[in-house]
């Protein structure tokens, strides 16, 4: 099975396949919803802290003292947010194209945890391919609109408004973060190209937009794709 991550540096790129891992992660955070069994399995507090909110949140927010309270304010609300079983590292590389629709690997982070993690951990990437291709951009931000579309359009109304508040912050702390947290992504090595994304998730930080869709919109015109 080809993994996501090539098919998208190729440019085959599909939003419906990303509304399938929208789905997908939609089901898995349904599914384990408040079960204190699958909690008790997933004790994992202290390797989520030291895998993923130290270097992605305080490492980044140590880089931007002016941010610090923002960041280390998304930091404790995100380990304070225990709701179901989180995977962790929901990125392209680990996730295999299956005939029968996406597959997720590697979940050595798994934490029972913020749902809104997975959410924005990954929508970050579909973002970012669209600054390291532009050529591409229009493909790669449809896919951030059908993953965010899909996994909210499978979540419960009760507890949609609040997955979707806590990914914005995710998603623009964690978009900062691949530039100057502790694993910058490796693709994205121009620094004009490191600087726009910089700018713009600093200013997505400082004014949330209300919803993942106004998030989208507001990307595009940060980085010159309205």
């Amino acid at each position: 099975n080809p993994v996501w991550k090539a098919e998208l540096a190729a440019g085959r790129i599909d939003p419906g396949f990303a509304a399938a891992v929208g789905h997908a992660l939609a089901a898995i955070h349904t599914a384990t919803r408040d079960d204190p069994a699958i909690a008790a399995r997933f004790p994992t507090d202290a390797l989520f802290t030291a895998l993923r909110i130290e270097p992605y949140l305080l490492h980044t927010a140590r880089a931007h003292p002016d941010l610090a309270g923002v960041l280390e304010g998304i930091a404790e609300r995100t380990l304070a947010t225990r709701t179901a079983l989180v995977h962790g590292d929901v990125s392209p590389k680990n996730i295999l194209c299956g005939r029968a629709g996406p597959v997720l690997i590697d979940a050595e982070c798994a934490w029972y945890g913020d749902p809104a993690f997975d959410l924005a951990f990954c929508a970050t990437h579909l973002l970012l391919k669209g600054i390291w291709h532009p050529q591409w951009r229009e493909q790669t931000d449809a896919t951030f609109d059908a993953l965010h579309t899909a996994y909210l359009g499978r979540t419960a109304p009760a507890q949609r408004a609040g997955i979707e508040q806590r990914a914005i912050a995710l998603l623009a702390a964690i978009l900062l973060a691949r530039i100057d947290g502790r694993s910058p992504v490796e693709y994205l090595t121009a620094e004009a190209d490191r600087d726009q994304v910089r700018r713009s998730a600093r200013q997505l930080l400082q004014t949330q937009p209300p919803t993942l869709a106004e998030f989208g919109d507001r990307w595009r015109q940060l980085t010159g794709n309205p």
